[in-house]
């Protein structure tokens, strides 16, 4: 049978359909099957031609998968590009600001004072002792046979346990904070999807590491006593999940370089 697309396949079907539906000889036996062949051939005309319209040329199963990946890529350049180029212009203001200080007394004595909080609202690196802490998926799957038959939600690690732990060090007395290096400061928020973390806009893949500054004992002390993070150690001991603590003797967490996200602020006295 001959295919083809548009108007010339309609006018093929239509001819066919209305030959078989016209009235027989005297005598030639009209079978069913001749009724029902036309009427076949008529809904493939249409079907053929729906498809033809619908796929415009393309095809219709094709796996747009590639162009979605492409898509985030060129978006997280064009971030990144972003984030470069405003890095740059709060370096020249900072410029301009300090030099305006030199001579204007009002600037200076504004400047010393914002000085003073960058330390604490986490816009300068600080260095010192502490604890770095790592959480990582089970290199177990579900179905594997082995033992307390795990879900694919015991298997990875979720936004409750990462801040299970940011929660319990800022409780042990931790100075400052990086998550996968990455500083963290007020306005800071932890959100997985999936075992994806988002930190500022930024997608991080497990291990996730979390670094503070403190007192060694003290941040360990918190961890033991908090319970999300002992959850998380029992489902380690269940499932295979990774968990591991280390001392650092001097660690340096990275100054914030971002985007606050305030439009206004009030400094508590």
């Amino acid at each position: 049978m001959e295919y083809t697309t548009g108007a010339p396949s309609w006018r093929l079907v239509l001819q066919r359909a209305l030959g078989g539906l016209r009235p027989r000889r005297p005598g030639q036996r009209q079978r069913g099957w001749s009724i029902g062949v036309p009427l076949i051939a008529l809904a493939a005309g249409l079907l053929f031609t729906t498809t033809a319209t619908t796929a415009g040329g393309t095809a219709l199963r094709d796996d747009r998968r590639p162009q979605l990946a492409q898509l985030i890529a060129d978006k997280r350049d064009r971030l990144a590009d972003r984030e470069d180029r405003a890095a740059v212009l709060r370096g020249e203001v900072d410029q301009d600001t300090a030099r305006l200080a030199e001579v204007d007394e009002p600037v200076k004595l504004a400047r010393q004072r914002v000085d003073g909080m960058r330390g604490p609202a986490g816009f300068t690196a600080l260095s010192g002792p502490g604890l770095t802490v790592v959480l990582n998926d089970s290199s177990r799957r579900v179905g594997d046979g082995g033992p307390n038959n795990p879900r694919n939600d015991d298997l990875v690690v979720h936004q409750g346990d990462v801040q299970a732990v940011v929660n319990a060090l800022w409780a042990g007395g931790a100075e400052a904070m990086s998550i996968m290096d990455v500083r963290v400061i007020s306005t800071s928020a932890v959100r997985c999807v999936g075992n994806t973390l988002l930190l500022h806009g930024q997608p991080f893949s497990p291990p996730f590491k979390i670094t503070a500054i403190g007192e060694p004992t003290a941040l360990h002390r918190a961890l033991e006593s908090a319970g999300g993070v002992q959850q998380f150690r029992a489902a380690v001991a269940d499932y295979g999940l990774g968990y591991q603590e280390t001392v650092e003797r001097n660690v340096t967490v990275r100054a914030y370089d971002g985007s606050s996200d305030l439009r206004s602020a009030r400094v508590v006295e």
